[in-house]
């Protein structure tokens, strides 16, 4: 694998625009961004979901986002105007980063609208909508899912899956969802690293090299399984494999884009 001190021209600008592309989105965290407090969880789940909590546009004016919206839009603006400047209009690399940074300028101004229609209608455009089709004629979202939802209703009546007790403890899934990836990632510093969290929602979550499980939580053997295969392989995985990428380092950052980066990242 090349390293940074063996580049070429061209290879040190492109991985010099994705580096300030990867920087530059940090701080941007959507689901950190419009979470509920744990007063609205809680009371969200004391009414088993059947009343929707009061969040407007003043509940989020209370939580303020963890950066600058404007110099952070600013900062994008920036990077995409850098990246035509120095590899042109039609470089396929500076195509895909250009987008991306449109489409990280898109989630900024989706995030300033937390609380109000325009969030939905930005969000829509950026990751779908259930009204969608991949082609003309196609069935839509929606529809496909609920033919899927038609297989998965069948699923109580096979021996084989039947509901297992959830007997494994926070800390014994960590235990053992650890020795599972260890087995595939190794063993020791930077690889996949399994913890307890209070901050999350989710039973799991994963980040670039680590999945964190609620310590709250409860589990079994099959959803520890679960986790090994979509929290560990497929997103912290990607994001390794990414990683590994010695000059578009932005592919590190492929699965939490948008839907039409996530096409350009997966051609």
């Amino acid at each position: 694998m090349n390293s940074r001190n063996n580049l070429d021209e061209y290879q040190t600008i492109v991985r010099g625009l994705s580096d300030r592309i990867v920087e530059a989105q940090t701080p941007v965290r959507v689901l950190d961004a419009v979470k509920w407090d744990d007063a609205t969880r809680q009371a969200f789940f004391a009414a088993k979901g059947r009343e929707l909590p009061q969040i407007d546009r003043a509940y989020y004016e209370g939580r303020p986002l963890a950066f600058d919206s404007s110099a952070k839009k600013q900062e994008f603006q920036d990077i995409e105007r850098d990246i035509t400047r120095q590899l042109g209009q039609f470089n396929p690399v500076g195509q895909i980063m250009r987008r991306m940074c449109k489409e990280y300028r898109m989630v900024i101004r989706m995030l300033e609208a937390r609380g109000t229609p325009d969030f939905g209608m930005i969000s829509q455009e950026l990751y779908g909508a259930a009204s969608d089709a991949f082609h003309a004629g196609d069935p839509t979202l929606a529809d496909l899912g609920l033919m899927l939802s038609d297989y998965l209703n069948n699923i109580a009546d096979r021996g084989d899956l039947r509901d297992e007790p959830k007997n494994l403890t926070a800390p014994q899934a960590v235990e053992l969802l650890q020795k599972r990836l260890d087995v595939v990632f190794g063993e020791g510093e930077g690889v996949i690293r399994v913890f307890e969290s209070d901050g999350i929602l989710a039973d799991a979550a994963a980040g670039a090299d680590y999945i964190k499980i609620r310590s709250d939580a409860l589990f079994n053997e099959r959803d520890v399984r679960a986790l090994e295969v979509h929290e560990g392989l497929v997103h912290v995985g990607t994001t390794l494999n990414g990683q590994n990428q010695p000059i578009c380092t932005f592919l590190a950052k492929g699965r939490r884009l948008p839907r039409s980066l996530r096409k350009a990242w997966q051609s």
